[in-house]
């Protein structure tokens, strides 16, 4: 974690942010008129890009992520909601090369079916935090129901990213690791957890964004109100904004570990 203030004394790694940025900007703008629910999601084939850059630039992934999310947002009006979808991209960019690193030293392109499972475990994991830090935000607000934001962001997450990234990844991390632009090559390998530290952050990432996704849909639904949440809403807002705290918090401990 360490490395993502850090890399920004790196002049090679703040231009591979920018590419990032740049490309995830590029593909998501042309979509913009393509609305699935607007002011919130649209068809977006490049969510396939935060995962494999993240792979292969790893910090400079995640900042991309948000800032190429805000600047297509610029595209398709600004609003508070904005606001959680730089976060959830940040997420989306930042979790697939810290939980990759802490549980694996073997490449991200699969070879055997452990591996294609791994790698997809991965991008289910980054890709209903994502979704989870949007429906938050956007039940919280009172625009549109987690079930609804949530679902969907995750939903198109996992098909994109989940067909495209692997697809991606054979062809584009020979050639990059090959130029020596990995983020290992730029920055030098990055400092390793131990066994049981990593262990710990990635069980807290994992519950913590699992429990945050079933709260969220359940709260949403009606059918449980948190206890540390004792406001009754119409629309449920409050309860899911106070309700996901400590889970999104268990998670955000869980990537600080790593």
């Amino acid at each position: 974690m360490g490395q993502l203030l850090g890399m920004w004394r790196n002049t090679r790694m703040v231009v591979l942010t920018a590419i990032c940025a740049a490309l995830y900007a590029a593909i998501l703008i042309p979509f913009k008129i393509v609305p699935i629910i607007p002011g919130v999601s649209e068809l977006r084939p490049a969510n396939a890009v935060p995962v494999v850059c993240a792979f292969l630039f790893g910090p400079a992934a995640a900042w991309g992520a948000a800032l190429g999310n805000l600047i297509a947002e610029f595209f398709g009006g600004l609003g508070p909601g904005d606001l959680f979808g730089c976060l959830a991209n940040f997420c989306y960019g930042l979790v697939p090369y810290l939980v990759w690193d802490a549980c694996t030293d073997a490449s991200p392109v699969p070879r055997t079916a452990a591996g294609w499972l791994g790698l997809l475990a991965v991008i289910a994991l980054a890709s209903m935090l994502c979704a989870t830090v949007v429906g938050w935000g956007i039940h919280w607000l009172g625009f549109h129901p987690f079930t609804l934001s949530a679902t969907l962001v995750f939903g198109q997450n996992l098909i994109v990213a989940g067909v495209l990234g692997p697809l991606l990844l054979r062809v584009l991390y020979p050639r990059v690791r090959g130029a020596r632009l990995l983020y290992r090559d730029v920055l030098g390998p990055p400092p390793r957890p131990t066994r049981a530290r990593a262990a710990l952050g990635v069980g807290l990432l994992v519950v913590g964004t699992l429990a945050a996704f079933a709260a969220g849909q359940a709260i949403a639904a009606s059918p449980w109100r948190p206890p540390w949440a004792p406001w009754h809403t119409p629309s449920g807002a409050r309860e899911v904004g106070i309700g996901l705290l400590p889970f999104l918090a268990m998670a955000a401990a869980g990537l600080a570990a790593l």
